[in-house]
């Protein structure tokens, strides 16, 4: 799996993949990434609304699509099964990830789905060329197939409780994982989910650039961490976004797929 591609790797090949902005932010972070997308953005790139593309039929924040809307929205978007998808975002949550699981739900080939290591924000910072202009792409046809081992829904978490078939890591800061910081949603408690374990995003993530650290590096935050990444593994965090984090430098150590608790805390976490 091509999981990682570099900011010089992408600027060589802008003609030769897809490109999405699938920055996402937290409602307090008085952002609005599709306004930050006009402003600038990669050639060729389209912006990823999370929320937009996401179960309008759910309450809970960003869910998985039903497979005839994701069509739908490949199909509008220009994108064919074929096409090498590269994802990336301007977001501290790094939130391409989430759109990268996405398509990897969807069984898209995963050797043709990338984020772009370091983000805007690296590209930004080594001065490469960015655009105002949208470009248009003709209408394809796609077809998905659901992947449904890779999500997991509240009853098989609750269940894990007891049975412990797998481990359970919660992307969250330490002190919400712990229930010391009030969750932003306020229909939510503080704490964590019984028997899981904390391995917050951030720290696979160099602060300088926003690049995903070397693999050797991800696997001693693991150890650390005591996450055996050769065992099954659900990852959760608040709403599901910050879980694929986790869930990509998963596969970057592992080669598999990630696992991910769909309704994650927002679910879980309700009083």
């Amino acid at each position: 799996m091509k999981h990682l591609v570099s900011t010089d790797w992408l600027e060589k090949n802008l003609e030769n993949v897809r490109i999405f902005d699938g920055s996402w932010h937290l409602p307090n972070a008085n952002r609005n990434a599709l306004d930050e997308f006009q402003t600038a953005h990669i050639k060729n790139s389209i912006f990823f609304d999370i929320d937009k593309n996401s179960n309008q039929k759910s309450k809970l924040p960003h869910m998985l699509p039903e497979k005839n809307v994701w069509e739908k929205t490949m199909c509008n978007f220009g994108i064919k099964n074929s096409d090498h998808v590269v994802i990336y975002d301007n977001s501290d949550l790094i939130s391409s990830c989430r759109v990268w699981y996405t398509f990897l739900y969807f069984n898209h080939d995963p050797n043709l789905v990338s984020v772009l290591d370091g983000g805007f924000k690296k590209w930004l910072n080594e001065k490469k060329t960015t655009t105002q202009d949208n470009k248009r792409f003709l209408k394809s046809t796609y077809l998905a197939h659901e992947n449904s081992s890779l999500v997991l829904n509240k009853d098989q978490i609750v269940a894990n409780i007891k049975n412990k078939s797998f481990q359970v890591v919660d992307a969250r800061g330490r002190e919400r994982f712990l229930g010391l910081q009030p969750e932003a949603r306020k229909e939510l408690r503080s704490g964590n989910i019984e028997g899981s374990k904390n391995m917050p995003f951030t720290e696979l993530i160099n602060r300088n650039d926003h690049t995903f650290k070397k693999k050797d590096e991800l696997i001693s935050i693991f150890e650390r961490n005591k996450v055996d990444p050769n065992k099954k593994i659900a990852f959760t965090c608040g709403s599901g976004i910050t879980a694929c984090v986790l869930g990509l430098t998963n596969s970057i150590i592992s080669g598999k797929k990630p696992v991910v608790y769909d309704g994650s805390w927002a679910e879980y976490g309700i009083k």
